[in-house]
């Protein structure tokens, strides 16, 4: 099953080379032609990575409870660094 991020890995070098193909076979030169291309392959990047990113929730809010304060969790972290403990839950 191909999805949106299948077609973006074959969008990048198809708009690369025929964006590229297209704007030389207008008339312009290739070394005129190559940067419209990447601005076209770059665009088709920065849609897939920023406005349609791949991520769908940051972990940080997940980790700490809504109504604990961040100077809350650093006081705690300091005081398991003091006692030697690392709170990551294995042995130390």
């Amino acid at each position: 099953m191909t999805g949106y991020y299948d077609y973006v890995l074959g969008l990048i070098p198809a708009a690369l080379i025929g964006v590229t193909a297209v704007l030389n076979l207008v008339g312009l030169s290739l070394t005129a032609a190559l940067p419209g291309g990447a601005l076209v392959a770059g665009g088709v990047m920065f849609h897939a990575m920023f406005v349609r990113n791949p991520v769908t929730g940051v972990r940080g809010e997940a980790d700490r409870p809504r109504d604990e304060s961040v100077s809350d969790s650093i006081d705690r972290a300091v005081d398991r660094s003091r006692t030697g403990r690392s709170g990551a839950g294995g042995s130390d």
